[in-house]
């Protein structure tokens, strides 16, 4: 299994600290656009299209998105609520605290989000695709939920196990 170095350390599947639920960010300030930065950086370098503070172990509801085939378009979203959601489609996902492993999953289609970015002006954001997708995962995110959660308790067992494996093989070689 290979792990990329990244500017700020991503939590690995099953470490608790995944589950928990993310506080809204009660001010939009410099830290929080610093944060941001540095999230949409390690995203860049591990390489994701998405990354929520959680991830970083940071339980403030904060999610960078970029889902450009050039890394040209970051999304910040800070307390983003999926407000509507429709459809059904079926896409391959993988996670940056789950490497290497891809599922298919199913969720709504097309959603719409309302969030902050990052000057403290709302917005509003209709989605579809993979973009409607990694909103989905990266709030998902933020409510301690991971995607090995829509899978059978087998598989997510075997994930867990394949995870705490690598884990352990990583700590040996060190």
């Amino acid at each position: 299994m290979e792990f990329f170095v990244s500017l700020l350390d991503i939590l690995l599947f099953p470490d608790p600290q995944l589950r928990k639920v993310a506080a809204p960010v009660n001010t939009v300030d410099g830290r929080v656009a610093a944060l941001a930065d540095d999230m949409l950086e390690t995203m860049y370098n591990a390489p994701g299209i998405g990354l929520a503070a959680t991830q970083i172990n940071v339980h403030e509801r904060l999610v960078v998105i970029d889902v450009s085939e050039e890394n040209d378009q970051p999304l910040v979203l800070i307390n983003p609520v999926l407000v509507h959601s429709e459809g059904e489609a079926e896409m391959q996902e993988g996670c940056l605290s789950i490497p290497e492993i891809y599922e298919t999953i199913k969720r709504p289609s097309h959603v719409t989000v309302e969030a902050v970015d990052r000057e403290g002006s709302p917005f509003k954001l209709d989605a579809d695709g993979l973009l409607a997708v990694c909103l989905q995962h990266e709030i998902d995110h933020l409510d301690g939920k991971l995607f090995v959660d829509y899978l059978s308790p087998l598989k997510r067992n075997r994930i867990r196990k394949k995870m705490i494996k690598a884990a352990r093989e990583l700590e040996d070689n060190d």
